[in-house]
């Protein structure tokens, strides 16, 4: 199990930019498909990108395309998703995720997560 820390949530206005950041307290990531999802209020958690072991490939769900792109580093243990040109709906409280499947959690860990406030 490994222990994940997120960080770079904030406050920005709509159109802004914000680089989230995860990384391993405990444990490594380099061998696990890792995610990001994020939760709004009043609504579920819900995936937002993820990016295989190995950083081959990486998936986002239609309405961040364009906008967010994920990364890794396994030298460093970390992740990280660049968001570009954000929208209010964007705001959520974001989650890194250790171990996804296939746009789900399943026996993934989580981290803390970071708030992301986007104004219009």
């Amino acid at each position: 199990q490994v222990q994940l820390e997120e960080s770079g949530g904030g406050l920005v206005q709509a159109g802004g930019s914000l680089r989230l950041s995860c990384t391993t307290s405990k444990g490594t990531i380099s061998s696990k498909n890792m995610g990001w999802f994020r939760q709004a209020p009043g609504k579920e958690r819900e995936f937002v990108a993820g990016i295989r072991w190995n950083g081959a490939s990486a998936d986002y769900i239609d309405s961040v395309k364009g906008r967010f792109t994920m990364s890794r580093d396994n030298a460093k243990n970390t992740v990280s998703l660049q968001m570009n040109s954000l929208k209010p709906e964007d705001t959520a409280v974001y989650y890194c995720a250790a171990g996804i499947g296939q746009r789900v959690c399943g026996f993934c860990s989580w981290g803390q997560g970071t708030q992301v406030t986007v104004s219009s």
